[in-house]
């Protein structure tokens, strides 16, 4: 009798418990070409034969061994596992059906009937999941662990991937970066948040102010200058306009002594010059600058484009330079046109004043045509054409893609009514008046009406600061017997002046 056949004998008899446990580590044979046992049906794995026991697949007699991919339906003997009980033709653990599968347990060596699971779709989906969680979870550690090294302001710290892009600043290089360590902002806490929930490098909690320089042709001089005060909690965004004109003696080096001249002929020990005009705006009108944003004349033409031109209704033609390009009604400026518009002067009746009340009117339009953006086209669409003025430059700015983009998502959220328009307080030298500077030249200048300018600022523009004093500004009046008072009070909201008449035109 056979190996196998005593050890089904001692099985049967219920003897198995005498039978000592066998090793777990069998050393391994050659296997044998040696005849099959003499019970053909008997199978001897290859690595449990003894010398001269294993039957192999092709030298297997008519009954013996039948490799599982050859055998017939349900004749199969698995590999590392004994005969079955009472005859029955066993089939692999893994190709047996699952209500009455034979499993041979390798640690009690007895036979057990368990239910066997079969395989299942979901399982290469749970582990393509898993595998991808856990991708995803060390692709965030990755991102969130400091890295990389960041440097500003002379401040040196390790931050990671994700801060990293967040600061990230790719058009800070044009104009250069700010220096704001000599700002005393003089926060008043009995206003001030704690938190304004818009997360911005801020220098008073509560608002971020922007100051808005657009430049001539020779981008040598700055004749659009507006400080843009987003007023967080109050969910507002107020615009001061500050005269080309204004003379700020003690700031520029040019004759003429106007607050354009600041950038590139003010204190040439100061750098960039993009720093000179925020001292002087801080010095003067104690508003601390969070960021800056510049552009140019030619760039206005190409963002204007971008967006589809901005619809404007107009009293009369334009004549640019004895050229008719704008005609009268209703109307979508183009870039070119736009342009045209902005920097239009010759043919109003207060001159550079004129063109800035020309330039409200523009900004009304403008901010209409980026609600109506968001509102019918979605937030992301404005989002787009943001990148795409950020992609190609058409600004120069050193504030990051991540705070341009909180700035225009609040923005989208404003209303017409909420945007209120102001300019520094004066008078022109035109007429009675008149400034000769020390190259005894004759010039016209803005003079800056101090005390008005100052209510102004403590009204509207320092609703988280203490009031400014006259201690507080270098603002030099140079007409001080005031004779025009008509430029003291031009608060508007957008929604008027998108709906006034334009500027008094030039007689003829």
């Amino acid at each position: 009798m056979s190996s196998i056949d005593n050890k089904e004998e001692i099985i049967d008899n219920g003897e198995a418990q005498n039978k000592p446990k066998p090793l777990k580590k069998l050393k391994r044979v050659q296997p044998s070409r040696a005849a099959a046992p003499e019970n053909n049906n008997g199978y001897v794995p290859k690595h449990e034969a003894s010398s001269g026991e294993y039957v192999g697949r092709h030298e297997a007699q008519p009954g013996q061994y039948i490799p599982k991919h050859e055998a017939p339906s349900g004749r199969y003997v698995g590999k590392h596992e004994a005969p079955p009980k009472e005859n029955s033709s066993y089939r692999g653990l893994h190709e047996a059906p699952v209500e009455t599968s034979q499993y041979y347990d390798d640690d009690d060596e007895e036979y057990d009937d368990r239910p066997v699971k079969r395989g299942s779709w979901k399982d290469p989906v749970i582990k393509t999941l898993a595998i991808i969680t856990s991708l995803v979870f060390i692709g965030v550690l990755i991102l969130n662990m400091p890295i990389l090294w960041y440097k500003k302001n002379g401040v040196k710290e390790r931050v990671s991937i994700i801060t990293y892009f967040k600061r990230w600043q790719p058009l800070v290089e044009i104009e250069g970066e700010l220096d704001k360590t000599s700002v005393d902002p003089k926060v008043n806490t009995e206003t001030v948040p704690d938190d304004d929930g818009l997360d911005l490098p801020q220098l008073v909690e509560g608002q971020y102010t922007v100051l808005f320089l657009g430049f001539d042709e020779e981008s040598f001089n700055t004749d659009v200058m507006w400080i843009c005060q987003f007023d967080i909690m109050a969910g507002k965004l107020r615009i001061l306009q500050i005269p080309r004109d204004s003379a700020v003696p003690d700031f520029t080096s040019s004759p003429n002594t106007k607050f354009n001249s600041i950038y590139s002929m003010g204190d040439q020990d100061i750098q960039p010059p993009i720093q000179r005009v925020f001292n002087a705006v801080y010095q003067c009108f104690g508003i601390p600058i969070d960021a800056y944003v510049t552009t140019t004349c030619f760039d206005i033409v190409d963002m204007v484009d971008c967006v589809g031109g901005i619809p404007m209704t107009l009293d009369a033609p334009i004549q640019y330079e004895g050229v008719t390009v704008v005609d009268a009604g209703d109307v979508v400026l183009n870039g070119v046109q736009a342009e045209w518009f902005i920097r239009y002067r010759a043919g109003w009746l207060e001159g550079d004043i004129g063109r800035m009340q020309n330039q409200r009117r523009f900004m009304a339009a403008a901010m209409q045509k980026m609600l109506n953006i968001a509102k019918d086209e979605g937030k992301t669409k404005l989002y787009s054409y943001m990148k795409q003025i950020y992609d190609h430059k058409w600004i120069a700015t050193d504030m990051s893609i991540e705070d341009l983009s909180k700035l225009v998502d609040f923005a989208s959220n404003l209303t017409m009514d909420s945007v209120q328009v102001d300019m520094i307080p004066g008078e022109g030298s035109d007429g009675t008046k008149t400034y000769y500077g020390p190259d005894g030249v004759e010039y016209s200048i803005f003079s800056i009406h101090l005390q008005e300018t100052i209510d102004l600022l403590n009204k509207y523009y320092r609703p988280y600061q203490q009031p400014l004093t006259t201690d507080d500004t270098a603002i030099i009046e140079w007409i001080t017997d005031h004779a025009v008072s008509s430029y003291d009070e031009k608060t508007e909201t957008l929604d008027e002046v998108l709906n006034s008449a334009e500027p008094a035109r030039t007689p003829g």
